[in-house]
């Protein structure tokens, strides 16, 4: 098999592989972009190091001008190193793929051709066969450092081509010590097997068999600990993207203590919850108005500042409603302040679009009204949905009537709406008066037999 097939077959594996895991998800992506990143840079470190002390090492072995051309091959593979570091990335890449070759091109040319500086009497075949072919096994360390696993079996079949390319290229080189073999084979005649072994001149092919096959073994070997590394980060990407699902809904502080359980959401179960309701009112006919681009532009404006809002009254978003959302305060977990919180927060989302309003004015819109609908009560709260897709819900009456008093701001000229259940949890009269809440009486809410006590807070009041 070529280089060039063997380099493209592995390069389609990739695609078809590797590509469609990450694509999906960009926690993967951005775990796998940053693990090789790291590795890239360990790898390179490692490796200049290694090759300074390999640079000292020939320096001792040869104390003379001619370890210069080992040393600026040195000097090519930490250019290589570097490059590496420069286009490393998580997709597949055909210039990384050339520069792995050229490394172990470059290694092969070190460890197969005699230095042509070197004046000293010496084989292809000696320069080939002795003690070289381990150097093999720190290109290999790097890669497993700086690359996915599936890179490891092209660097051991490219290695595993160029050494024994290096074997038939040896074996048909003239020597200079052409007659030596002839003094040796003299000096051990009647042990074949030891002439074999220290012929200047010859290279048996089973020692070269062997090298490569244990290189072939570790390379595989080293492949399953990276196959095991990266299902480890998979299952952290996982783990992100479960966390930034969670923080789509819930504020950051609640965020972690869901993340640390086994069961975030719990089993399905009944509690007491404020549910929260806020709408821009005359929203369809403000759209009618404005281009396309400019209303998707409005709510996202409007999402974000409400959600903001949601989250620092440690709410949890349940949903957007097109040009309105539903929180909840007391899920997952209640506190004394569910109730407080919600009146907190509809204060707040009020402010904020208070200057919005004035932004928008300064800029010629129109001013945006946004009205709150509040009630709190025990709802059903759980997984529904089908096994291959679940959604986290929160059911029942309370629901249904917050959704309404949002609703009977338009009828009240009210800013909020909330219900005497609501008011009374977060602290009764004096509370409402505090927030600039007044009793409304009960309302008939359609679909409910029984009315519901209301406070609300006037059109035109300014929230506390």
């Amino acid at each position: 098999m070529t280089e060039a097939s063997f380099g493209g077959r592995f390069m389609r594996f990739r695609r078809r592989s590797v590509v469609p895991e990450i694509e999906p998800n960009k926690y993967l992506y951005e775990a796998l972009d940053q693990n090789k990143r790291e590795g890239l840079m360990l790898a390179v470190k490692a490796r200049s190091i290694s090759l300074v002390i390999i640079a000292l090492f020939l320096i001792y072995l040869n104390p003379d001008w001619s370890v210069l051309y080992y040393e600026g091959l040195i000097i090519g593979f930490l250019l290589i190193g570097w490059a590496q570091v420069r286009i490393g990335r998580v997709e597949r890449s055909r210039a990384e793929l050339f520069l792995i070759l050229l490394d172990l091109v470059l290694m092969t040319i070190i460890l197969v051709v005699p230095n042509p500086w070197d004046a000293r009497p010496w084989s292809v075949a000696m320069q080939y066969k002795y003690g070289n072919f381990p150097y093999f096994y720190i290109l290999l360390a790097g890669a497993a450092l700086a690359y996915s696993w599936r890179t490891l079996f092209a660097v051991a079949g490219y290695t595993s081509m160029l050494w024994m390319g290096g074997y038939l290229w040896a074996i048909y080189q003239k020597s200079e010590i052409a007659d030596l073999s002839e003094k040796v084979k003299t000096a051990v005649e009647g042990f074949p097997n030891i002439f074999e072994f220290i012929d200047p001149n010859g290279v048996p092919i089973e020692p070269r068999i062997q090298e490569i096959l244990i290189f072939c073994i570790v390379a595989g070997i080293l492949a399953l600990n990276g196959w095991r590394t990266n299902r480890l980060l998979v299952r952290q990407a996982d783990a992100s993207r479960g966390r930034a699902n969670l923080s789509r809904h819930f504020p950051p502080n609640i965020v972690d203590t869901l993340a640390e359980r086994d069961q975030p959401l719990g089993e399905v179960r009944a509690q007491p919850v404020a549910v929260l309701f806020a709408d821009i009112v005359g929203f369809t006919k403000m759209a009618e108005a404005e281009t396309p681009e400019r209303i998707v532009g409005v709510l996202r404006e409007f999402h974000s500042r409400m959600e903001a809002c949601v989250f620092e009254n440690n709410g949890t978003l349940d949903k957007f409603l097109g040009d309105g959302l539903m929180a909840t305060f007391g899920t997952p977990d209640t506190s004394p302040e569910d109730a407080e919180n919600a009146l907190a927060c509809a204060a707040q989302m009020h402010n904020q679009v208070r200057e919005w309003n004035e932004e928008r004015q300064r800029t010629g819109h129109a001013p945006i009204r946004l009205s709150v609908g509040i009630h709190y009560g025990t709802v059903v709260l759980g997984d529904i949905g089908s096994e291959r897709r679940l959604e986290y819900a929160v059911l029942g009456d309370v629901v249904n009537v917050a959704s309404r008093l949002e609703a009977l701001t338009r009828e009240l000229n009210a800013n909020i709406v909330v219900s005497g259940d609501l008011m009374t949890a977060a602290g009764g009269k004096e509370f409402a008066n505090e927030m600039g809440f007044v009793e409304n009486g009960s309302q008939i809410i359609r679909g409910r037999d029984e009315t519901v006590k209301t406070w609300i807070q006037p059109l035109n009041a300014r929230a506390v």
